[in-house]
């Protein structure tokens, strides 16, 4: 039985904009500290020993501030560390497989742009991110902007828990809950803030929360 997972505030960890393995520890304790519930290393630029490096690193820090910790397509590295889950796309390994590598406990999430796929979503999956809600430079590839009111309806059309991503900062995140999603995944605005703590708070009480 896994257990209940509070998706509110989704760090997602950018090497680039958080200045580093030394800056990403230090992002995450304070997003932790502010409310965060889940944690994805995502480093698309970064060789794999670096990768297994910073989930090394981030994984029992996670695990002792009572978040999830996630790592973003690279299931080997998942597994060396003992990660709690894997988030991938649409291109990346197929979420069955995924489920199979990684075992029944794992937490599973896809990313989902628009209604063909998430008619098309696997049973094996956790949960979903949908977007980008809003235009973002943190994702080169990037899928087109879904905008709220498209956002909205993907969401009322799953039972899964969702997360909506892409540009999203305490000034919008309060409308992309309203759109009806569970959770808002931050990057560069937990990642390049001064108070990481506080703006995850600030996300955080969007929702209606208090950390």
């Amino acid at each position: 039985m896994k257990k209940m997972i509070d998706y509110s505030v989704y760090l997602v960890l950018d090497p680039e904009l958080c200045g580093g393995l030394d800056g990403m520890l230090r992002v995450t304790e304070a997003a932790m500290a502010g409310g965060a519930g889940v944690v994805q290393l995502r480093a698309p630029q970064w060789k794999k020993r670096q990768w297994l490096d910073a989930a090394r690193a981030l994984q029992p820090l996670c695990r002792q501030g009572g978040a999830v910790f996630v790592v973003n397509d690279q299931v080997d590295v998942a597994l060396a560390v003992g990660a709690d889950g894997v988030h991938v796309g649409q291109q990346d390994l197929p979420v069955a497989v995924v489920r199979e590598l990684m075992g029944p406990q794992a937490l599973i999430g896809l990313s989902v742009n628009h209604a063909g796929q998430l008619a098309a979503v696997p049973s094996e999956a956790d949960y979903l991110g949908l977007g980008p809600v809003f235009a973002t430079s943190t994702k080169k590839d990037a899928a087109p902007v879904l905008g709220l009111a498209q956002l909205a309806g993907l969401a009322a059309a799953t039972s899964l828990p969702t997360v909506g991503i892409g540009g999203i900062a305490p000034a919008n995140a309060g409308a992309v809950f309203a759109a009806g999603v569970d959770g808002v995944a931050v990057v560069s605005a937990i990642c390049t803030a001064a108070d990481p703590a506080a703006v995850t708070r600030e996300l955080y009480a969007l929702k209606g929360h208090t950390a």
